[in-house]
């Protein structure tokens, strides 16, 4: 249930006691290796398996039209099911410890974030989603105050999708060359295309040397890519209609849609652009406990559980449903932590879009038309 606007800013004002809370999940911020690369080489490999078994399927499927298109149908959602799982895994390159680590993170990119044109470095502003002073204010590219959005601005937020596989293209094919050359349009590129945004106004601060370095060769490789991925079709299929292009054009848009919607029910997206408390980000975001089943697979990784992330950051993906379960234990009652639990992905994001509606409708109301605006100007006159 919704929870009426004074019910809110009750809670708003409730203090959460962090220390009580760091206390019960103290002995769960350490990372286990093996289970991070069993899970990400099993995604990332079962998934490049089923992608070239669907794209060579005339070579080994047979049997009726029907058959086939259900068969490649089901191998495309289970790609995007694996390949989503293996590329949320750039979410927690950002939260591991620097040390001891370089290998997972190079097996990353070279598997997944190069061949999908989302290498590492355009992930590394992440950090500024979980500072208290930067959290859906213009310095973190991870919000959008949707909430008090019409809602056609969530509906092109979904939509995005269609587009975003060329961006990519056109950043690392086109643009990276170029930036390479002028100076200048590598300050501009690097400020404005080269972060994981949904705020497309947002501006990426300046790095130091050891990222650009590293921008540069993870750049260079996916620059390479892209034109192996363009030549592909003339060159070794001969054929100017590659099917490797359409397979991997709607593997994408089945990964980002997916994620975009799983997005869209992680917050509330109640924030106005401003700072705001710890108690309000916290309210602010979602779990989804319940159904591991079918939430696993759209919130793979510890995502489903975005709230106690935001709560902990630090806490490695595979720990946070039992943190989870033990903050729900041991927590007051009447912690405002309770309220972050919510049932269903779909149920939060038709809330969403009520908020929109009623925040655009309230505004559009109260906005007067043209004849009352002269009339009003009349008046004081």
């Amino acid at each position: 249930m919704e929870l009426s606007a004074t019910e809110i800013s009750a809670l708003e004002t409730s203090k959460f006691s962090i220390k009580h809370a760091k206390e019960l999940i103290g002995d769960l911020h350490r990372p286990i290796a093996w289970i991070y690369w069993t899970d990400f080489l099993c995604s990332i490999i079962g998934g490049h398996l089923l992608f070239a078994a669907n794209v060579n399927a005339d070579l080994w499927l047979t049997g009726s039209y029907a058959f086939g298109l259900f068969v490649q149908a089901t191998l495309s959602v289970l790609t995007i099911l694996l390949f989503l799982r293996a590329v949320m895994f750039t979410h927690e390159l950002v939260h591991l410890p620097r040390e001891g680590w370089t290998a997972f993170r190079v097996a990353w990119n070279l598997l997944c974030g190069i061949p999908f044109l989302i290498p590492s470095f355009t992930y590394y502003p992440h950090i500024d989603h979980h500072r208290r002073k930067s959290y859906g204010t213009s310095d973190d590219a991870e919000y959008l105050n949707l909430s008090h959005q019409p809602p056609h601005a969530i509906v092109i937020y979904l939509l995005a999708v269609t587009i975003t596989p060329f961006a990519a293209l056109v950043r690392f094919a086109i643009m990276s060359p170029i930036a390479w050359c002028f100076p200048a349009f590598r300050k501009w590129t690097f400020m404005h295309a080269s972060t994981m945004v949904m705020d497309i106004t947002y501006e990426r601060p300046e790095a130091g040397e050891k990222v650009y370095r590293i921008m540069l060769f993870q750049e260079l490789c996916c620059f390479v890519v892209c034109w192996a991925l363009v030549l592909h079709g003339p060159i070794v299929a001969q054929t100017w209609v590659d099917p490797l292009w359409v397979h991997a054009y709607l593997v994408s848009i089945g990964i980002l849609t997916l994620n975009n919607v799983r997005t869209l029910g992680a917050h509330r997206w109640t924030g106005t652009g401003s700072e705001l408390s710890f108690e309000q980000q916290l309210l602010d975001s979602c779990d989804y406990p319940y159904r591991p089943w079918i939430t696993e697979l759209w919130g793979p990784t510890g995502t489903r559980y975005h709230a106690t992330h935001h709560l902990f950051p630090s806490l490695p993906y595979h720990n946070l449903g039992k943190a989870h379960r033990r903050l729900m234990s041991g927590l007051p009652a009447k912690s405002i932590y309770r309220e972050t639990v919510k049932t269903s992905l779909l149920y939060e994001i038709g809330l969403l879009f009520q908020r929109s509606w009623a925040s655009w409708r309230q505004e559009f109301v109260a906005r007067p038309t043209p004849s009352q605006a002269n009339d009003q100007m009349a008046n004081a006159a």
